[in-house]
C-alpha cells in the first residue's frame, strides 16, 4: 500500500529547463533571424517545461490547451524533446506575458499573445519554404493547413498559390494573419449566440487568410477565455488595443516586437 500511496503522491510531472531538452528540427530555422533570440530569451529567463510521465500526446494536448495559463505557463511535454518551432512558439508567449503586464491575464491580453505566436507559425511557414523546404515543420504543417483550407472551400490550386504568396512576403503574412486572428478572436468572445458569431466570422470572409482561421484552434481559444478569462469587458482592453493598434502601423509588425519586447 505505501508503494500504491508513493506513487498517487509523485508529481505528475517534471520541470525541466530548455537547456536539458533535446530540440528537434533547429537546423531548419537557421535561417529564421528572430528563432536565436527567442531560444536565448527563454534559456535566460529561465522558463520551465513540465515533461508529462506519459507518452499520451492527446493528454498533453488537453492540457495544454485546457490548462495553460500565463501565471504558470510550462507547457506539458512527452519527453524531454521539442520542436523548434514549438520554442518558437513557447517564447513569444513568455515575452508577451512580460510585455503586457496584468493585462496577459484578460482575454484580451491571451487573445493577442496566441495571435502573435500562431501568425509566427505561419511566417516560419514562409521562411522554412525557401529555405529549409525538407523541415519536418512543413511535412505536418502544410498538409494540415491544406486540409483545413480545402474544408472552408479553398480549392489545392489556390491554396498552392497561397502558399506562394506567403513565401514570398513571410513579414506580410504575419502581419495580416495577427491581426485577422486577434480581431476574430477578440469580436468572438463577447457575442452572446450563435447567429451573433457567424456574422462575425463571415464578416472576415473576405480576408486573404479566412480559410486558414481554424487551423490555429480558434474555437478553443474562444472557450478557454470564457472558462479562464471572464468577466471579459465590454470593449478591447486600452492597454492591448495600443499595442494592437501600434503593430498596425508599423511597416514591419515583426521587427516592432523585437524592439518593443526582445
Amino acid at each position: 500500500m505505501r508503494g500504491v500511496t508513493a506513487r498517487r503522491n509523485r508529481p505528475p510531472f517534471e520541470r525541466v529547463g530548455l537547456g536539458e531538452l533535446r530540440i528537434d528540427d533547429e537546423r531548419a530555422l537557421r535561417h529564421v533571424p528572430l528563432y536565436a533570440p527567442l531560444k536565448q530569451r527563454l534559456l535566460d529567463d529561465g522558463h520551465r517545461f513540465r515533461v508529462a510521465r506519459t507518452s499520451d500526446w492527446n493528454r498533453a494536448l488537453l492540457l495544454n490547451l485546457g490548462f495553460w495559463s500565463p501565471r504558470d505557463p510550462a507547457d506539458v511535454l512527452t519527453g524531454r524533446r521539442i520542436p523548434a518551432d514549438v520554442v518558437a512558439h513557447v517564447a513569444w508567449h513568455h515575452v508577451a506575458a512580460r510585455a503586457l503586464g496584468e493585462a496577459a491575464s484578460s482575454a484580451d491580453g491571451l487573445l493577442f499573445a496566441e495571435s502573435v505566436a500562431s501568425a509566427f507559425d505561419l511566417y516560419l511557414v514562409g521562411k522554412l519554404l525557401d529555405k529549409a523546404p525538407r523541415s519536418t515543420f512543413l511535412a505536418t504543417q502544410v498538409p494540415a493547413m491544406a486540409d483545413v483550407a480545402e474544408s472552408a472551400g479553398l480549392g489545392r490550386r489556390a491554396f498552392a498559390r497561397l502558399l506562394g504568396d506567403i513565401a514570398r512576403d513571410p513579414d506580410a503574412a504575419f502581419a495580416e494573419l495577427r491581426a485577422l486572428l486577434f480581431h476574430a478572436g477578440a469580436r468572438l468572445v463577447r457575442v452572446k449566440n450563435t447567429d451573433a458569431a457567424a456574422r462575425v466570422l463571415e464578416g472576415f470572409a473576405a480576408h486573404r487568410f479566412h480559410a486558414l482561421l481554424h487551423h490555429y484552434n480558434l474555437a478553443s481559444w474562444v472557450l478557454y477565455c470564457r472558462a479562464h478569462a471572464s468577466p471579459i469587458a465590454p470593449r478591447v482592453l486600452p492597454a492591448i488595443a495600443r499595442v494592437d493598434r501600434a503593430l498596425g502601423r508599423a511597416p514591419i509588425a515583426l521587427e516592432w516586437l523585437a524592439r518593443q519586447w526582445l
